[in-house]
């Protein structure tokens, strides 16, 4: 949090804001599935079908886009593990939404946990190389990273997709009245990617596009009809949820208090939107930095930002249309995990900036 003398009453500050320890967001969710999938693969059957003899080498591909029953169908059919346990272990995980392509080494008659794992870690490819896109990185971080990955430049990857080389659908639920490139701003998924070699920049980015479409459409939309939001509002919600969430708990928390606000009304005021405003983490936000024009500074307008500010993860979207039930306002960084600490009254969101204070943990 930065100096009170030119806060406003209303400010949030956040954990990701802060840090802007966007790189390593994958990370702690991935740990915590394969810790769940390690315990509950003690519990279910090690054995896939009785007639295949386990320990025999096989290699498995999972096409881009493949929904999870067809995962478990190709794993059962192969003999790797049967699909009612890869089923359950990837329910029990809460990990379809980070099933990862590629190909696979595997052998018959693996333990559920363990395949679980490999799956989420992702897969490799012949002729392939891999290219992460991390949760929370807008367009920009997304093409500078593709530059440095591959022989192409930015600007080969801005080209593809300004000339209309790339395509989604949900593009066109973008404000048109901004530029192409903009309303591609959190369209193209976090996740890991096997890049066939001798691809050119216009694939790369179709993949990556057609993985959102995928695991946005996968999404269960029914609980959205009680929020005064679209779709593409939710997908914007997300995006700042998956900037300010420090922890997986604090998702649907922070969510709620978007929702909250949204409905006082009451601007969101969230200082990543600034720091998306300005193209640069400056460290610390000032008063000077709050006051700039732009449509995405939520501490000058009304409601949300146009475009999301970033990739969401399909966590950050769930927690987008499933928000807490809380009456909180107001949340500040509690913790150096990156927990929050949340308030419904200014009142007692100063006793958590105090405490934080106190605690180190915020200047």
């Amino acid at each position: 949090m930065n100096d009170e003398s030119h806060e406003p009453h209303d400010r949030l500050t956040s954990a990701r804001t802060r840090r802007f320890a966007i790189g390593g967001a994958i990370v702690a969710s991935v740990v915590a599935m394969v810790v769940v999938a390690n315990v509950f693969a003690g519990i279910v059957s090690p054995d896939t079908q009785d007639s295949v003899e386990a320990g025999v080498a096989v290699t498995v591909s999972i096409e881009p886009g493949s929904a999870a029953s067809t995962i478990y169908a190709t794993l059962s059919d192969a003999g790797v593990v049967r699909y009612a346990d890869i089923e359950r272990a990837v329910s029990e995980a809460d990990a379809e939404g980070k099933l990862q392509p590629g190909t696979y080494d595997l052998a018959t008659g693996m333990e559920p946990g363990e395949v679980l794992r490999l799956l989420v870690e992702g897969g490799t490819a012949p002729d392939s190389r891999t290219i992460t896109v991390v949760e929370g990185w807008t367009i920009e971080r997304i093409v500078s990273e593709l530059a440095d990955a591959t022989e192409f430049t930015e600007d080969e990857f801005l080209n593809a997709l300004i000339a209309g080389g790339v395509t989604s659908p949900l593009v066109d639920q973008a404000p048109q009245s901004l530029d192409l490139l903009q309303r591609w701003e959190g369209l193209l998924y976090p996740a890991k990617y096997q890049i066939p070699e001798g691809s050119q920049p216009a694939a790369m980015l179709q993949t990556m596009a057609d993985e959102m479409v995928v695991r946005f459409e996968a999404i269960d939309w029914a609980p959205i009809a009680e929020l005064d939001i679209s779709r593409y509002e939710a997908l914007v919600i997300g995006s700042l949820i998956e900037w300010e969430a420090g922890t997986e708990g604090d998702r649907p928390l922070i969510g709620s208090v978007i929702h909250n606000r949204l409905a006082v009304p009451m601007r969101l005021q969230i200082d990543a939107t600034v720091i998306y405003a300005l193209g640069e983490n400056p460290g610390v936000v000032t008063a000077e930095h709050l006051a700039i024009e732009s449509p995405y500074n939520t501490y000058r307008i009304d409601g949300l930002p146009p475009t999301p500010i970033g990739a969401a993860s399909t966590a950050s979207l769930l927690a987008a249309i499933n928000p807490a039930s809380t009456e909180f306002l107001f949340y500040v960084l509690a913790s150096e995990d990156g927990s929050h600490a949340f308030a419904v009254t200014y009142e007692e969101h100063q006793e958590n900036v105090r405490a934080a204070k106190s605690a180190g943990v915020l200047p």
